[in-house]
């Protein structure tokens, strides 16, 4: 799975899944921008990639707001004359009340992030995909696509199923142009995502249920890693799976045929 002469860009690559996947995609000789909000994260991230011989270079910006993301997409073209590779992974759990609860503008702001965001992020890195061709992977989760039994979590779960459908309209849309498209949804990862979650009230909602062995039945209920995501990433960005679009991908041990 030899990235030589590629470059990607990878949203949220301060921390966990996007940190893993960014390290990874460099040491498989791609040239990576870290996009985030956290330019100290970001400069962490750039330097571990240094260290290792490979290049890189940090990206601040938020992903919600579109001259932000142009910009950076232009940043980046300018760096290295290319784009080929694409992880729209940013994204947050926002907050997950009851439905009389969750205010508007909590609504909004999960939308804006998760969802518009992705189209934000691949808007505008189509134009230098075009180029040459590429891989566009999004990162969704197994909530909104086949778990709906975590009950509040309505603004997130919907952002997720959304980025399906994206997907799958962008898969045909993006064909003729040898950009592929793919979308994979994570199960319980360990990763500081939970930071940017509010969990208001849920006892009165959630279904009365329990796993007494864990909700991840391959593992034994322990969680998956961000180091493993990263390598279904490095593998939909690779032409190992250039016959491959369209599709989603559940890497959750199992935990969805479970809880769904």
């Amino acid at each position: 799975m030899e990235l030589a002469n590629k470059v990607a860009a990878v949203t949220g690559a301060g921390s966990g899944i996007g940190k893993a996947a960014a390290q990874l995609l460099a040491k498989a000789g791609a040239k990576v921008a870290a996009i985030g909000r956290s330019e100290a994260e970001l400069k962490d991230v750039v330097a571990s990639i240094e260290l290792n011989g490979s290049e890189a270079i940090s990206v601040v910006a938020d992903i919600s707001q579109p001259e932000q993301m142009r910009s950076a997409m232009d940043r980046i073209a300018r760096k290295w004359g290319r784009l080929d590779i694409v992880f729209a992974n940013a994204g947050i759990n926002g907050v997950w009340a009851p439905i009389e609860q969750l205010e508007p503008h909590e609504w909004d702001k999960t939308i804006n992030v998760n969802l518009t965001g992705t189209f934000l992020t691949v808007k505008y890195a189509v134009p230098y995909l075009k180029k040459q061709g590429g891989s566009v992977i999004i990162t969704s989760s197994i909530n909104g696509t086949r778990v709906f039994s975590n009950t509040g979590a309505t603004a997130y779960s919907c952002t997720k199923a959304a980025q399906v459908a994206f997907t799958k309209m962008m898969a045909l849309e993006l064909a003729d142009d040898r950009i592929r498209v793919n979308v994979i949804c994570p199960g319980a990862i360990t990763t500081s995502i939970d930071e940017n979650t509010e969990q208001r009230n849920l006892e009165s909602v959630r279904p009365p249920v329990e796993y007494p062995q864990g909700q991840v039945p391959l593992t034994d209920g322990k969680s998956g890693t961000a180091e493993q995501v990263a390598q279904l990433v490095l593998f939909l960005a690779s032409d190992v799976s250039n016959h491959i679009t369209g599709t989603e991908i559940w890497i959750d041990g199992g935990q969805s045929l479970l809880i769904g």
